[in-house]
């Protein structure tokens, strides 16, 4: 059982000697559970960090991702980075330019990057598919690879490329390799939790394993969602809610004042007009 929560500097010692788990978790729910399944880490949006995240999450060490597009320059990426340490990230996710990643290294800040195909840039790539399956994509990939490295990042998430190549360009970069859908040759394996649970109920990617059908669980609930709501409906029209046990009481000698008092006041009032 883990006692503390690992540092960059953990993490950069395990490159290599065994293979890291990382869940995409977007509730404290899922953050608890990840951590008593004893995942390593977790990815989560900057908004779910807190005291509330760390009391249920102590000991994974968290990326808050700092969505593309959300900020425009380097110093709104900062200001987002040291916000979202505060809170208790561990680390930043963040696919914006080299040069960003270099100012927040320069700061201090620990910056994750990201090669292969990368969702927000995907249109560079040919879109929502594979990359690195020619000599020339894989070449790209490396290249991508270095750069973050030179830039200062210590790790990369690299996405659906194909093992061989992720696994030779893990041998040869510092840069702690997180695969999604890149093979077992990196440092991690990372897949999101509503794809390990099967909430989705359309396309899973490739890359994907479902361990758990959540969907139907939800349509069960649903569906007993509307029969509860159904009921008590019925019960209120019928008059079976509220029965007594629902019901504050009185004392019958307090009732009797309460409405002679109440006669009293609309006798005189009826006087007045």
């Amino acid at each position: 059982m883990r006692n503390r929560r690992p540092t960059v500097a953990d993490l950069l010692s395990m490159k290599g000697k065994r293979q890291l788990t990382m869940l995409r978790v977007v509730t404290l729910e899922e953050a608890e559970a990840a951590e008593k399944a004893a995942i390593d880490l977790v990815s989560v949006p900057p908004a779910l960090l807190g005291p509330e995240f760390r009391e249920a999450a102590p000991t994974c060490f968290a990326f808050p991702g700092l969505e593309y597009g959300d900020y425009c320059t380097a110093d709104d990426y900062i200001r987002a980075a040291f916000k979202a340490l505060k809170a208790g990230g561990d680390a930043v996710y963040c696919a914006a330019s080299l040069s960003t990643v270099r100012r927040m290294r320069d700061e201090g800040i620990p910056v994750c990057g990201h090669v292969g195909l990368i969702p927000s840039k995907a249109t560079w790539t040919g879109g929502f598919r594979a990359v690195g399956k020619t000599a020339d994509s894989a070449l790209e990939v490396w290249r991508q690879t270095k750069a973050l490295e030179e830039a200062g990042a210590f790790a990369a998430e690299i996405e659906v490329v194909p093992g061989e190549v992720a696994t030779a360009i893990s041998k040869r970069t510092s840069l702690l390799m997180l695969s999604m859908g890149a093979g077992t040759g990196c440092d991690g394996q990372y897949l999101f939790a509503d794809d390990v649970l099967g909430e989705n109920r359309g396309h899973y990617p490739r890359h994907a394993k479902v361990y758990r059908n959540f969907a139907a669980e939800f349509d069960r609930l649903q569906q007993e969602r509307i029969a509860a709501f159904r009921e008590y409906a019925e019960d209120v029209r019928s008059g079976a809610y509220p029965e007594k046990a629902h019901m504050v009481g009185i004392a019958p000698g307090e009732l009797e004042d309460f409405l002679k008092q109440i006669d009293m006041q609309e006798q005189a009032a009826f006087r007045a007009r």
